[in-house]
């Protein structure tokens, strides 16, 4: 399965996004990942709307939008116009609304004919998404609580990846994109992938590192 590699824009200089955007497709991503806060969900607010429509010119890598935010039926409109690629929504956020909320939010996003994908966090079981999966184009784990980069890795994530892929393949999805959020690096990209991601979201790895493209390159190996 391939390896693919998503830098968190988070983790760029704001003032110099479009240079950012076009670093990560000439330095062989895979994906642009957009984590969009709305000071509600988690504490920070990062960007909106606008900011991937405002990037989505910049490249040709596909837009990996991922809302933690409340309420996300209200703003996929806005991330489907704007050019998101994917987007990805949390089951907490869903789960606050009514049982049926994520389901119909994932459908929505189809709607659009964006693709579409369930998150969740450290201390929610993995099984708690298995019901969606059978809409899902991607599943999201995420190895930190979302909200703040450089964070490290929650070593717990990788029973949850393993459990992703497992269940995967049991419904005949076997090559379904589960991605995995917080603290990739060097040292824990490997493990991830060797529990069953296939999709890797890194931020401070990448754009701290003094070469992008071996960043790129080394996270990528197995």
């Amino acid at each position: 399965m391939q390896i693919k590699i998503a830098p968190s824009i988070l983790s760029a200089d704001f003032s110099r996004m479009g240079e950012a955007v076009k670093l990560c497709e000439e330095s062989g991503a895979d994906l642009v990942h957009c984590d969009v806060m709305d000071g509600s969900f988690v504490g920070p607010i990062t960007f909106g709307g606008q900011m991937v429509k405002n990037i989505r010119p910049v490249t040709k890598l596909p837009l990996d939008v991922h809302l933690m935010i409340e309420h996300p039926k209200t703003q996929i409109k806005f991330f489907a116009d704007a050019g998101a690629d994917i987007i990805t929504v949390h089951y907490e956020a869903c789960a606050k609304i009514s049982e049926n909320y994520l389901r119909e939010t994932l459908e929505l996003i189809k709607s659009y004919g964006v693709k579409c994908g369930a998150v969740v966090n450290p201390d929610v079981p993995v099984q708690n998404i298995f019901p969606v999966f059978d809409l899902c184009d991607m599943v999201l784990i995420m190895s930190v609580f979302p909200g703040y980069g450089g964070q490290k890795f929650i070593d717990g994530a990788l029973e949850k990846i393993k459990s992703a892929r497992e269940y995967a393949a049991s419904i005949g999805k076997p090559d379904l994109d589960i991605e995995v959020d917080g603290g990739i690096n060097m040292d824990t990209a490997p493990l991830a992938i060797q529990a069953g991601a296939n999709v890797l979201v890194a931020g401070s790895a990448l754009f701290s590192a003094p070469d992008f493209a071996a960043a790129v390159t080394g996270l990528r190996k197995r």
